[in-house]
């Protein structure tokens, strides 16, 4: 896994990278200090991950968030945040950031977290989620819900997305294939008019997709 770190504090980012090299399927190819460096280093290099701090001069981590997901939508990013920055996590989020997390939370933790968005979680520390999801959530009320029809199968599996579940868990939960469950996320993307996975799974707790 080749993970890009995105961190205007050195001292920061080298400890996150001790922090993430632990596991020996992680390795940290590139650093930047701003999202501009983020967008040349990912025009000239495979990255897989990006874990990416919110505020940041030259560019920060929302506007290299969207830009990264419009060029790039395979890569995952996640952000990293503080308790004054969850304005910002709920605009990352909308532009199609996979999760975030506190720069304090656990190392394990951490890790878990990247393997999670990898696999095609949705990752929130649990702390912030709290105050970020209303926000998401804010204009769920005014918004009518869309004419969409979703079989039982495609249901299921929405649910599951917005409760962040990987598709390994997915498909472990509901007896299928890791490829059946991919399939049934592309239909389910049309068909919702969600731009990727992290849209689904708020769009899934806005209309309270449910069994």
């Amino acid at each position: 896994m080749q993970v890009l770190l995105v961190e205007d504090q050195v001292i920061v980012r080298q400890g996150l990278k001790v922090i993430l090299e632990q596991d020996e399927k992680i390795t940290v190819a590139h650093e930047a200090a701003n999202g501009q460096e983020a967008i040349h280093i990912l025009e000239k290099h495979l990255i897989d991950f990006v874990m990416m701090d919110v505020r940041m001069p030259v560019m920060n981590g929302i506007e290299a968030t969207s830009v990264i997901k419009q060029k790039w939508p395979h890569v995952k990013i996640l952000i990293l945040t503080t308790f004054n920055d969850d304005a910002y996590a709920v605009e990352a989020l909308r532009q199609g950031a996979n999760g975030f997390l506190l720069k304090t939370s656990e190392s394990a933790k951490l890790i878990a977290a990247v393997h999670s968005c990898m696999n095609g979680g949705l990752t929130l520390h649990e702390e912030v989620a709290a105050k970020v999801m209303p926000k998401l959530l804010e204009r769920s009320t005014e918004t009518p819900r869309p004419e969409v029809t979703l079989s039982d199968r495609e249901m299921a599996i929405t649910k599951l997305v917005g409760e962040g579940k990987t598709n390994k868990e997915i498909a472990s939960a509901l007896f299928l294939s890791v490829g059946t469950v991919k399939n049934h996320l592309t239909h389910i993307l049309q068909k919702t008019g969600q731009r990727d996975r992290t849209q689904l799974a708020i769009y899934a707790i806005k209309h309270d997709i449910s069994d």
